[in-house]
């Protein structure tokens, strides 16, 4: 255990030169560069033929989550401006996608942009169309708890977001939202609100991908996970045991975790760190279930730590995915939701996911971790690689897909 905890960041430090950064996507999406990993070599292609590099009948999994407009700008009675992120619901249903569907009021977890500005109860949003206030519950370490009320009341939260909200785009793309981040930031497949980033693996994948993949016997799956502004904390202590890990929300429905637990030996891929994060978080919570039969639905979480504090002596993976199956059953729900804070990092050993269809990440960040423990020491090989190609980096850049 001690050797993953105190993995030194700076050593997946790479230079990243600020023009390789995407600003903006592609004319078209699966037109993306398409770097293969695989054995130890590497091959370059495009998006719209990632059929040809799969194993005929491969399973993949796509997160279905859809970012919602997230950023929302106040004013004070004085109008001063007060800019408010949404985080996450605070609620006892760990259904974010459920807590969207609130009418008349909902309390989130928000960071605050000019708190310093708001002296007074309220702040308000006025259009035409609502009327929003929103005020201040909790102060917490580096945001708050915040209560929104509007009128007309009927109107759900997702709807006060559509209409008063921005799409939030990452911070490293240094320019602010424009219309056509509202249809390009989202995959072509989101559905269930509640990200407030894109999982950017799938923003490649159209009709026509899907067509071919189709053709080759090819499974698609969808699962969810909520991506949360953690994505984008950068990891500021020397070693990783002084990183606290954002915890995520994942949504997985019955029927998708007994299709993968009958198909557990073939070859499973990941579009997306949130869908491979998703995937081997299962393995954990059925892991827990066995161990804590009696366990509450309240308790269905991964600590950061815990695949790496477990005994060897561990189920299969097709065990733990059907101890999921039948506490599902037992408390009658045909979904698992659940919280998920693991910190995948080298040493980490992969359980379900076999394949990986990823972007290229910031140097020092969990991501790169994730990578680095997923392809060992060849991840710089491959960041080298697309480099030197010309490859666009970030979430409107190419993206890889790497074989374990």
């Amino acid at each position: 255990m001690a050797s993953e905890r105190y993995i030194s960041i700076k050593d997946f430090h790479y230079d990243l030169p600020d023009h390789r950064i995407a600003r903006y996507p592609l004319e078209e999406r699966d037109l993306s560069k398409l770097l293969v990993y695989q054995n130890g070599t590497i091959n370059e292609s495009q998006y719209i033929n990632i059929d040809t590099f799969l194993p005929t009948e491969s399973i993949l999994y796509f997160n279905n989550t859809k970012v919602i407009p997230a950023r929302l700008f106040f004013q004070t009675s004085n109008q001063r401006d007060i800019e408010i992120f949404c985080l996450e619901p605070i609620s006892d249903n760990a259904d974010v996608y459920a807590n969207m569907l609130q009418q008349a009021s909902a309390r989130w977890k928000c960071l605050v942009g000019g708190a310093a500005k708001w002296k007074e109860q309220f702040v308000t949003i006025n259009t035409p169309h609502i009327q929003i206030q929103a005020e201040i519950i909790e102060r917490l370490k580096g945001a708050f708890i915040l209560e929104f009320t509007w009128e007309p009341s009927d109107k759900t939260f997702a709807e006060v977001l559509q209409i008063a909200g921005a799409i939030p785009i990452p911070p490293y793309l240094k320019r602010a939202t424009e219309e056509l981040d509202l249809e390009r930031y989202q995959t072509i497949y989101a559905q269930k609100e509640g990200s407030v980033a894109a999982p950017t693996a799938g923003l490649h994948f159209t009709d026509r991908v899907f067509g071919k993949l189709k053709a080759k016997q090819i499974s698609v799956n969808y699962i969810t996970l909520h991506v949360g502004a953690g994505t984008f904390k950068p990891v500021k202590s020397e070693t990783m045991t002084g990183h606290d890990m954002h915890g995520e929300y994942i949504d997985v429905p019955l029927e998708t975790i007994e299709f993968l637990c009958k198909n557990i030996d073939k070859d499973i891929t990941a579009v997306g760190t949130t869908s491979l994060r998703t995937l081997e978080s299962l393995f954990w919570i059925g892991e827990k279930i066995s161990k804590q039969p009696s366990l509450s639905v309240s308790d269905l979480m991964v600590e950061q730590w815990q695949p790496y504090e477990t005994s060897n002596n561990q189920i299969s993976a097709k065990e733990s995915l059907q101890h999921i199956i039948d506490f599902l059953k037992q408390h009658g729900l045909k979904n698992l939701y659940a919280k998920t804070s693991i910190l995948i990092v080298p040493g980490y050993q992969f359980k379900i996911v076999k394949a990986l269809v990823t972007n290229f990440h910031q140097p020092e960040s969990t991501l790169i971790l994730l990578i680095a423990a997923f392809i060992g020491e060849d991840w710089r090989k491959v960041y080298q690689y697309a480099l030197e190609h010309d490859y666009r980096f970030l979430s409107y850049g190419d993206g890889s897909l790497l074989f374990r």
